[in-house]
């Protein structure tokens, strides 16, 4: 509730239908105050039918959010831990395309030499159970930059420059095809390392790979792909070196890369797609547990999903929208 709660002034600023905005208000304090209520008592209130109305109320929440128009990225709040599970090492995602009332998560231990696939039903389930259906991959995968889309996942095959699409639902490789002159192999990895050197992501544009080529002296290439063929539509050369790179995000055609993985961590440079040019920016971003090995924007969502040292993360994000 106090992550939502700050919504409502967001949504008020931007001149959001009033009576909607109102009703908001009234629910929020009701179930805030049957929280309250519920932490004197203990148990004197239905825990499900509690859950069902912050889950219901938070939908709500982020379908208003949805009219507001894509925007420069502006400040990211502290994490939210949802589970601590796996290695150091891995990715875990939703999917921006799904239809609604699909909510599955999916989860990826390892950057390497893996190739099986969790699947939880929702994201409760994720935090509240280990029931999980396993899909295997037809080639392990490398790194961490994989991504669910629409129904597939999109992933590197270990210790090549070649992108699969892989339908979830047949089982089946749909296309595959290779990024051209992407290094590969621990060539051009992120800091961190861990065969990072092809990063898949989405935003509200579509599909985009990130990655270096020995053309552009190492420094990082930003494709738009097509999600059907993986032919690249338009590719973007920046000036900021993939190894310097501790993980990157794409919000609204602009690429964000963060300082690096460990520690004191921010995002420090911008570069964007529609204006091809780049600025130096310091936006924080709480690197909790002091490993960051994955990094993800979620259109959908408004958050970024994030593997941190064996912790699933969420952050949601600020931007300065621009009203449609």
């Amino acid at each position: 509730m106090e992550e939502l709660r700050p919504l409502i002034p967001v949504l008020e600023a931007y001149k959001a239908d009033a009576l909607l905005v109102q009703q908001f208000k009234e629910e929020v304090a009701n179930v805030t105050e049957l929280l309250g209520s519920l932490q004197e008592q203990m148990g004197g209130l239905d825990y499900q039918e509690l859950h069902s109305r912050v889950m219901t109320l938070e939908d709500r929440l982020k379908a208003c959010m949805q009219r507001l128009a894509c925007g420069k990225l502006t400040g990211i709040s502290e994490p939210i831990t949802i589970k601590s599970s796996g290695s150091r090492f891995g990715s875990w995602m939703t999917d921006p395309l799904a239809p609604t009332g699909d909510n599955r998560v999916w989860y990826m231990d390892g950057y390497h030499n893996n190739r099986f696939v969790r699947e939880y039903q929702s994201v409760y389930d994720f935090m509240s159970t280990d029931n999980f259906t396993s899909h295997r991959l037809p080639h392990p995968w490398s790194g961490t930059g994989q991504v669910v889309y629409n129904g597939s996942i999109y992933y590197n095959k270990f210790q090549s420059h070649t992108i699969i699409k892989f339908d979830l639902s047949t089982s089946l490789i749909s296309r595959s095809r290779q990024l051209d002159f992407a290094g590969y192999n621990n060539m051009y990895h992120y800091s961190w390392g861990g065969h990072s050197d092809i990063d898949l992501m989405v935003d509200e544009g579509g599909l985009w790979a990130v990655y270096a080529t020995n053309q552009n002296a190492g420094n990082i290439v930003l494709s738009q792909l097509n999600p059907n063929t993986l032919q690249i539509i338009r590719s973007w050369t920046t000036n900021h070196p993939k190894r310097s790179a501790g993980e990157a995000f794409m919000i609204c055609g602009t690429l964000y890369v963060t300082n690096g993985y460990s520690g004191g961590t921010k995002v420090h440079y911008a570069y964007s797609t529609n204006s091809s040019t780049y600025e130096y920016i310091d936006i924080p971003l709480t690197n909790k547990y002091s490993h960051l090995s994955m990094l993800d924007y979620n259109p959908r969502e408004r958050a970024l999903y994030a593997w941190n040292n064996g912790h699933q993360v969420l952050y949601n994000v600020t931007l300065y929208h621009i009203i449609q």
